[in-house]
């Protein structure tokens, strides 16, 4: 069956150029626009601002631009910089755990080494990979970038420290320290930014988004709930 453009998903720099925030994003996402029509206001828009004739042209003039930017790879601070935690010490105004980092419009996650999965071995494995989340290999600490957008309409969610989870202001869709679902209208967990962990400093490609991480299932749940993010639910 062919995709409507109301189940169009839509990438970070439609919601970014467009949008020029949460709100609007949102009225975008609820009026159902297709990413077709959206990709047609920008060209429209580049046309009447540069006064170029030829669409391709005003692209290659761009796309340089990108390097080191929103929609490309993304070198952030040391590694050392963003101390790792257990998901019920995570606190982001104290730096343990959960750190945001505005030029890769991105929550920047490393979670302890003792971390308490509910899955073992391979099945952890493979869930980690299909979420990624990247584990490393230096002290066997876990480390994920979670896209700042909720996967319901768009709004910029925060990590609210009382609750030690994410939670869209907006509509309440909540999100566990891992961004895997917890709560709300939102249709799938967090998507989730390509991270590499392998050099002294942390690298963020805002260009590869997994829009792909369902609601957890008894088989994929990856972290339990705790009792303090209970209350957030609602």
């Amino acid at each position: 069956m062919a995709t409507t453009d109301k189940e169009t998903t839509r990438t970070p720099q439609e919601y970014e150029v467009m949008s020029g925030g949460g709100a609007e994003s949102a009225e975008i996402a609820r009026q159902g626009l297709s990413r077709r029509q959206l990709l047609r206001g920008v060209v429209g828009l580049t046309a009447g601002l540069i006064g170029v004739e030829s669409v391709g042209a005003g692209i290659v003039m761009i796309y340089p631009t990108l390097v080191g930017k929103f929609g490309s790879k993304i070198t952030l601070q040391a590694k050392d910089k963003y101390p790792a935690a257990l998901p019920a010490d995570f606190d982001i105004e104290n730096g343990k755990g959960v750190f945001y980092e505005s030029t890769a419009l991105s929550y920047i996650v490393h979670l302890s080494k003792d971390t308490p999965w509910l899955l073992q071995g391979q099945d952890l494995q493979n869930i980690l990979d299909s979420e990624w989340i990247v584990k490393d290999p230096t002290d066997g600490t876990y480390w994920a970038a979670i896209y700042q957008r909720c996967v319901h309409l768009g709004c910029k969610f925060n990590f609210r420290t009382d609750c030690r989870s994410f939670k869209c202001p907006c509509h309440g869709s909540h999100y566990n320290d891992d961004g895997e679902w917890l709560s709300g209208p939102a249709p799938r967990s967090n998507d989730r930014f390509l991270i590499d962990i392998s050099g002294k400093n942390i690298v963020v490609d805002t260009g590869k988004l997994n829009q792909h991480v369902q609601h957890p299932s008894p088989t994929t749940l990856l972290l339990k709930e705790l009792p303090i993010q209970v209350p957030c639910n609602t």
